[in-house]
């Protein structure tokens, strides 16, 4: 392919500068997110580092070769970081300047300057270096982030498949001619790539943020901001689409619903405060309680809801007597104690009916308040016991 290198390494310059701007903007008006700042890091300085490797043949190589390529490392060491940070991980100062040193000091070496196939070998080695830990770090947190990261990851593989292929492919011969209007295919096609994965890269990770930035708002809007466990939309909703795959499978299912006893007195007595570390702490004990598959959530007030998949009648009372315990027994400050009384209903009485599991799951609670509270009543039944031991 024969392309006039000067203006295809300007446009590398001018898009790597842009995109760069881009991402910093994004960043100053994101607060928080770090990943945009090492990405604007990454961009800028391989645009600078392109622009002082341009200068070479004005008198300057030494300069051009040195501090130049020591930028382009030092951008590949931010572009790996960008995705370490991204998955919640801290940058590692010693990994990102590690290439741009190790480079620096290799340019103290007279046989590697005089050399361009070694220089266009170590260059090459360092990119697909940090490319590959770039990739690394967002494979072994697949499980953990929120987003799809496969967009990142291929684009990530091909560039370092990329970079290797050129320099197993070429003769290692790269920048000589590149003032003279044409030059080997191997900086014609390494600037169309870089151009093409400055562009992807940017667009791609832009999307990873936006997309975890809308997964936590969402996340947020259903969750109890005081407890930390689902609000009453999260619950329901939860608690629908169990109901209906118990229904589908002919599984059965309970619902408990928790009320802490003398809550207003409490917070009457001893301020708001109180009562909301109680509510916190009920719902720390709500969810050690429950099994792995429940759901549980603050549906108002002091009234939390568990539902139980699966769960038997003797299953349900026995979760339930688990939670009456647990809150018994937990302690306030100043030795404050508190109690639960909690209604069970099953899909045995009101069928897989949301609505009606609440509604008679409610008439069993009223049972255990009117029966002395602290303890656990289950619908159309007698008193599961007299009080939690």
């Amino acid at each position: 392919m024969s392309l006039h290198l000067p203006t295809l390494l300007l446009l590398d310059i001018c898009v790597l500068a842009l995109l760069g701007g881009l991402m910093l903007y994004a960043w100053l008006r994101s607060e928080s997110e770090a990943t945009l700042g090492f990405l604007a890091g990454a961009l800028l300085l391989a645009a600078l580092g392109m622009l002082v490797v341009s200068q070479r043949g004005g008198g300057m190589d030494a300069l051009s070769i040195a501090f130049g390529h020591m930028l382009l490392r030092l951008s590949t060491g931010f572009g790996w970081t960008t995705m370490r940070v991204f998955v919640g991980r801290r940058p590692w100062w010693p990994g990102i300047v590690g290439g741009a040193l190790l480079w620096g000091g290799l340019c103290l070496w007279p046989y590697f300057m005089a050399t361009l196939s070694l220089r266009v070998t170590v260059s090459t080695l360092l990119t697909v270096l940090y490319t590959v830990l770039g990739a690394w770090e967002l494979w072994r947190a697949r499980r953990q982030v929120e987003v799809a990261i496969a967009p990142a990851l291929v684009l990530l593989l091909i560039h370092g498949l990329f970079c290797m292929g050129l320099l197993l492919l070429e003769d290692g011969y790269a920048v000589e001619q590149v003032w003279s209007g044409l030059a080997p295919s191997f900086v014609t096609w390494r600037l169309l790539e870089t151009f093409l994965f400055a562009i992807g890269i940017a667009f791609v990770t832009l999307a990873m943020v936006r997309e975890r930035a809308e997964w936590r708002l969402r996340a947020m809007a259903n969750c109890d901001p005081l407890t930390g466990i689902g609000n009453r939309r999260a619950f329901m909703d939860a608690a629908q689409a169990l109901l209906e795959h118990c229904r589908s499978t002919g599984r059965p299912a309970a619902l408990l619903l928790c009320d802490l006893d003398h809550f207003k007195r409490l917070n009457d007595s001893h301020g708001h405060a109180m009562g909301d570390t109680a509510l916190i702490g009920f719902g720390r004990v709500l969810t050690q309680g429950i099994r792995q598959q429940d759901r549980c959530g603050r549906i108002g007030g002091e009234e939390f809801a568990c539902l139980l998949p699966g769960a038997s009648q003797a299953e349900a009372e026995q979760v339930a007597a688990r939670i009456c315990r647990d809150c018994s027994a937990m302690t306030l400050d100043a030795g404050l104690r508190i109690s639960v009384s909690i209604g069970v209903a099953g899909v045995d009485r009101a069928g897989y009916d949301l609505p009606r599991l609440l509604a008679l799951a409610d008439e069993a609670l009223y049972r255990a308040k009117a029966n002395g509270r602290n303890r656990v009543e289950h619908y159309a039944g007698p008193p599961l016991q007299a009080a939690c031991p």
